[in-house]
């Protein structure tokens, strides 16, 4: 069985926070050792906060301290640990994802970076209290909440997000008391992006399986008592619209212990239409044509015969209400609305034909989407689009301040998009520092933050002696 007991890091390895320099004037550099020592104002030190450790947060740092020699950054989180949805958004079974903390790992112990955790920027201190402290400011925040279904019977128990439901498993402190009731048959699963095959799969996946990866000791011993046979990964749209990727498909075709449900009513037509597409969709469409169409070989077939579980796309079903049970005290199924679809290309939406279907289930779980809230009243923000107005990264109509990941474009792409994303933000940073758009003189950084959290009786947490690592060394 795998260990999943975090381990302690030395306290040298990750240092709380940057030594004070040396002297009054806060104008400094850092030597190899991590100290300051004084340099003219030719040189001076720009003062750096990142709001957010997530990728977003470590990629425009690592570029940051990468591409301006004298950079100090100070990266705060509302966590006590760093690295975001890299720790506790990624599924358990999915380890190669998480090898980019090694990455970040590398760019939080250079001497000109700091990690404060436990920090809730908008409450424990204000954006125009960081602004007051640094040179520049980048909100990386992420996208923290969940779209809402905004149908009757979503609040019934048994009704989760599915960005809860993987903070359960992962560990985030703030799901851990969740207690799903898996004592149901059949999960319904309500968006098909790769967030909705991850449920789909943990909830699928024999325990012993598990037992091999980091999720948490609680989760599995939930999961061990699961009686689910059956999920239900439902879209509003067609095959041709799916938001997940190939590798997720692969991964649910080849789950042990289970079979494939797929309607061939749903894939007529299919083969022309997909000709004209992107590689990558097409590649992706063929396999769920082939999955949907095609008998499968001896091997296959014997395999999907034996297997106890199951798991089935529904397209051009639209969630239309939450059904409670006969005493309104727990979820009974889905009401869902019948789809066709109007458009072509990326315009096409799906539009309610009138007709309607109830789906059976005991749990269901919402996979529609990531939305990023408003994190100070003094940054601007558009609640439509989930996103803080910016040009470039730029906050619109705010000097100084700038976004990066999904605050700044919206929940969308993976982490080499997010990667792209954050050097951009800061390539456009460091091009007003150089053109002198940015506060001139030396600025007091963290040292004034500090003083501010511990009037307030606050305490930040730094990188030293926490849970960083994998395994029971040190437990």
């Amino acid at each position: 069985m795998a260990l999943r007991c975090w381990r302690w890091w030395h306290w040298s390895a990750w240092p709380r926070s940057r030594p004070p320099p040396s002297g009054s004037t806060p104008s400094r550099s850092r030597t190899p050792l991590g100290f300051c020592q004084q340099f003219s104002t030719q040189e001076q030190t720009p003062q750096i906060c990142v709001v957010g450790s997530g990728p977003a947060g470590f990629y425009t740092a690592q570029h940051l301290l990468k591409h301006h020699p004298r950079a100090c950054v100070d990266i705060f989180e509302k966590q006590l640990v760093p690295f975001g949805l890299v720790r506790f958004g990624v599924a358990p079974d999915h380890p190669e994802v998480k090898n980019v903390i090694n990455t970040f790992t590398q760019t939080a112990r250079s001497d000109r970076c700091a990690f404060h955790g436990n920090v809730v920027v908008g409450t424990d201190v204000t954006v125009p209290e960081l602004r007051e402290a640094y040179h520049a400011v980048v909100l990386s925040y992420g996208a923290e909440d969940n779209q809402a279904l905004e149908i009757p019977g979503e609040e019934l128990p048994g009704v989760f997000s599915a960005r809860a439901f993987v903070g359960w498993y992962n560990g985030l402190p703030e799901n851990r008391e969740l207690a799903p009731d898996l004592s149901c048959d059949t999960a319904v699963i309500l968006g098909q992006g790769n967030v909705a095959l991850d449920v789909a799969r943990i909830l699928l996946t024999p325990p012993e399986h598990l037992e091999k990866t980091d999720i948490t000791e609680a989760a599995l011993g939930v999961l061990r008592q699961s009686q689910v046979k059956t999920v239900w990964i439902v879209g509003r749209r067609g095959p041709l619209q799916v938001a997940f990727t190939i590798k997720e498909l692969r991964e649910m075709i080849q789950l042990p212990g289970t079979r494939p449900i797929l309607d061939p009513a749903d894939f007529l037509g299919l083969q022309d239409r997909i000709k004209e597409v992107p590689r990558p969709r097409k590649r992706l469409t063929e396999l769920l044509l082939r999955t949907a169409t095609e008998k499968p070989g001896v091997e296959e077939a014997a395999r999907q015969a034996s297997a106890s579980r199951a798991w089935g796309l529904r397209f051009f079903r639209s969630p239309k209400q939450v059904l409670p049970s006969a005493d309104g005290r727990q979820v009974a199924g889905v009401r869902l609305a019948v789809t066709r679809l109007e458009g072509v290309g990326e315009a096409t939406r799906a539009v309610p034909t009138g007709d309607v279907e109830d789906l059976p289930c005991g749990l269901v779980l919402s996979s529609i989407g990531y939305k990023s809230r408003p994190i100070d009243p003094s940054v601007p923000f558009d609640p439509k689009l989930g996103i803080i107005p910016n040009v470039d990264g730029r906050v619109m109509n705010v000097p100084g301040l700038y976004c990066s990941g999904w605050v700044k474009r919206g929940p969308t792409g993976v982490i080499t998009t997010t990667m792209t994303d954050s050097f951009l933000t800061s390539q456009i940073l460091l091009q007003d520092l150089k053109a002198g758009q940015l506060p001139s003189g030396p600025r007091p950084g963290y040292a004034a933050i500090k003083a501010l959290l511990s009037s307030r009786g606050l305490g930040p947490m730094g990188l030293a002696c926490l849970f960083l690592g994998l395994g029971e060394a040190g437990c």
